[in-house]
């Protein structure tokens, strides 16, 4: 363990000392979320439900919130300002975590610690782990999955309920990621469980001897995980994407030529800005062969883990030593997860997405390879075992000149793709740089076999250590200084953010903000910032927002910035009603909405960053109608705003009951508003409606001076109460559990 934590710091220091920070999506979607959490529990407030981002949403559900992830939650909880090192050392404690769950697999099997430490820092520093480090949540997902592994094999061969109930806990912790990655990983476990029954003899007894630590398992990863994954599937059926379509996850495949990344690292200059990225879905590879029809980053093709990792691949598969009956379950599961990947380019992932539950939800195999290299990480670290302990056999002469010839055809099948697709040059770096490696590599086994186990292990792990600080060192898609994300903290000296704060600071009334085209990081800054957004950056949306407002994942460029039938322009019933009081946008207003007049919104200022706009029509957030009508909001979605003056009249699924049609004035004031709380003082004199602009959603409930009354849905998307002549306090409270069990009742059709 001394020696992992050690030969850990190495490829991890540029992060953990601070110069670097890990950028993206670590950035633009997971640090807010963290702020966000942190600023919620400074203020005693509840972390399940935002303001901040698409007019309301239930962070609860959301997987990409960080509130069901323990050691986020603890930061939140410790600091009301992390950081973003502290941000940083939680994803690198998560990889330790799974490293260290690599090693006790070793340990519990008796292999030689190198292939322990060598397997664990592949996983932690090498494939997706490495060149998608920004995925914050794909990351915490996968580092669980070897601890699980570890404790369900135990459990399985020790016929232990306590081994099985710690294995359902580490799966559970594993569940409540709820992406992919956490979807495979539980499908991996499955394997194991499958593999323990039908392997050898004694099924019949096995399968019997398994059922105690099983179940044991199953009570406690349901205890942890039951609740968040069903309140996530409730929100995805909500959603703008209930299910992905084949076709949609299709485009999301790990090209084939990507794997040539496994022993070339950067073959394809995913990480060097100076190169033109040459793989598929590149311009140059869409040129040589066509368009690819992928939708992938550059790094999300990148699998690299280390040279010894790739030697050992190649002579455990030409050895046969990858096949051996206590590995071969990883080997078979891996060979899976790479056809589940590959996604479209072989018939096997179209299987997958029509039987096996799940997978229709998500959009990209290729997220796969954090599971894939995890596995053959494994593998590897047992043929280094099996050499390091002397128990490999000698190869023979075919198999040395097998090894020989898949080397020269990678090197030829490298060079070769480079001088169709741009020039043959481009690829001679990276071979050169992996012959390098490969020759180190070869030179450190045979050197670890001639020495103590101590020493052996302590060779191996750090060149194992060296190789991944070098190859996979910080680059564009993984570390950049920190400085470039200043706008992201608390206390950001930032003009624009400053400008739009003190301007709020002059409303009342509660008024939203529109951020667009700024930069990639700005669309969830609102989170940190305590800004509302009438957008954000997620994959997730409400559906009705969706419909409303023309919402797409982000608006981090202008050409994001879609309208809508019903949201048609900054000069709109519905932008007022969304209380859009100011818009800063990367480039003049007029590149954006192209239908807007002279003078249809006030310019304020032109900052470093972007053209800040103010709308003087925006309606405040609380409003007493007492005109209403009722509309059919599905026909409003595709004609537009009727002809009606949103100030004075309020449209309804459905009357409201009591009320009369019209009536006299009044008033309404927010009282409190916090994240998941509501406060509004009524003044209505003949009665009316009290309309609040945030998004309407089935977990909010509302009472009327303390008693239950209904929400209902408002002008397509808004919630509203109908309200007795008088004085009143209406009160909206956010009740997340309750709700989703009473939806979960409700379509299972208990009620």
């Amino acid at each position: 363990m001394a020696i992992f934590a050690l030969a850990f710091l190495l490829p991890a220091w540029p992060w953990l000392s601070g110069a670097v920070t890990i950028p993206w999506d670590a950035k633009s979607q997971f640090w807010p979320q963290l702020q966000f959490m942190a600023n919620a529990f400074a203020k005693g407030q509840s972390p399940f439900w935002t303001p901040n981002v698409f007019a309301g949403w239930p962070q609860i559900a959301d997987p990409q919130s960080l509130v069901f992830s323990p050691l986020h939650v603890l930061l939140a909880w410790l600091d009301p300002n992390p950081g973003f090192r502290a941000a940083d050392a939680v994803t690198f404690a998560h990889l330790f975590i799974g490293g260290l769950g690599v090693i006790l697999i070793f340990r519990d099997r008796g292999w030689h610690a190198a292939g322990a430490l060598v397997a664990a820092l592949a996983f932690a520093f090498g494939g997706a782990c490495a060149s998608r480090l920004q995925h914050t949540g794909q990351v915490e997902s996968v580092s669980w999955l070897p601890l699980a592994v570890f404790f369900l094999t135990r459990a399985l061969d020790r016929r232990s309920w306590k081994d099985g109930a710690a294995a359902g806990a580490v799966a559970g912790l594993l569940a409540i990621g709820r992406d992919q990655v956490a979807l495979l990983s539980l499908y991996v476990l499955v394997g194991f469980v499958l593999a323990h029954w039908l392997s050898g003899a004694g099924r019949p007894a096995r399968l019997r001897a398994s059922l105690a630590p099983l179940a044991a398992g199953a009570v406690a990863g349901a205890l942890i995980a039951s609740m968040p994954v069903v309140l996530t599937l409730l929100l995805a059926g909500e959603s703008n994407r209930p299910e992905i379509d084949y076709t949609g996850a299709g485009h999301g495949s790990l090209h084939p030529v990507h794997l040539l990344t496994f022993w070339f690292a950067d073959l394809f200059g995913a990480a060097d800005p100076e190169i033109e990225y040459w793989a598929p879905p590149g311009y140059a590879w869409n040129q040589a062969f066509g368009m690819a029809g992928l939708y992938l980053a550059q790094n999300m093709g990148q699998v690299y883990a280390g040279a010894l990792v790739a030697l050992m691949l190649v002579a455990g598969l030409v050895r046969r030593l990858a096949f051996a009956a206590e590995i071969r379950v990883f080997a078979v599961l891996a060979a899976l997860v790479l056809l589940y990947a590959l996604g479209w380019y072989t018939p096997a992932f179209r299987a997958m997405y029509e039987f096996m539950p799940g997978v229709a939800l998500f959009r990209r195999p290729a997220d796969a390879t954090f599971v894939l290299v995890t596995l053959l990480a494994v593998i590897a670290g047992y043929c280094v075992h099996r050499f390091v302990s002397g128990t490999a056999p000698a190869p023979t002469r075919r198999q040395r000149t097998a090894e020989i010839a898949t080397g020269g055809a990678l090197v030829a099948f490298a060079v070769g793709l480079a001088a169709v697709v741009v020039t043959p040059d481009l690829a001679l770096g990276p071979v050169a740089t992996a012959a390098v490696f490969a020759a180190g590599a070869i030179l450190a086994l045979r050197l670890a076999r001639r020495v103590s186990a101590l020493a052996a292990a302590a060779l191996l792990a750090a060149f194992t250590a060296g190789d991944l600080a070098w190859n996979n060192a910080p680059n564009i898609s993984t570390g950049l200084p920190p400085a470039l994300y200043e706008v992201l903290r608390p206390d950001t000296r930032n003009e624009t953010v400053r400008l739009i704060k003190s301007r709020l600071a002059e409303s009342s009334g509660r008024p939203r903000v529109e951020l667009i085209g700024i930069a990639y990081h700005w669309p969830n800054l609102s989170l940190v910032h305590d800004l509302d957004h009438v957008f954000g950056q997620n994959p997730l949306r409400l559906r009705d927002f969706v419909d409303a407002t023309g919402a797409g994942d982000t608006v981090a460029t202008p050409e994001q910035r879609g309208f809508s039938s019903l949201y048609p322009s900054y000069r709109s019933a519905f932008a007022d009603l969304l209380g859009v009081r100011l818009v800063a946008t990367g480039v003049p207003v007029e590149k954006i909405d192209v239908v807007l007049a002279a003078g249809d919104l006030t310019r304020l200022a032109r900052t470093p960053d972007a053209h800040v706009y103010e709308n003087p029509r925006a309606l405040p957030r609380a409003m007493l109608l007492t005109d209403w009508r009722v509309a059919d909001f599905a026909s409003l979605v595709e004609t537009g705003w009727p002809d009606v003056d949103p100030r004075r009249t309020v449209l309804l699924e459905r009357p409201p009951g009591r009320l009369p049609p019209t009536g006299g004035g009044g008033a309404a004031t927010l009282t409190r508003y916090a994240n998941t709380e509501v406060a509004v003082a009524v003044d209505a004199p003949a009665g009316g409606v009290l309309l609040l602009n945030d998004v309407w959603h089935p977990w909010w409930r509302a009472r009327l001076d303390g008693a239950p009354v209904e929400i209902l849905k408002a002008n397509v998307m808004f919630r509203a109460v109908a309200v007795p002549p008088g004085r009143h306090t209406v009160r909206f409270t956010f009740h997340p559990f309750a709700g989703a069990l009473a939806g979960l009742a409700a379509k299972l059709g208990w009620r």
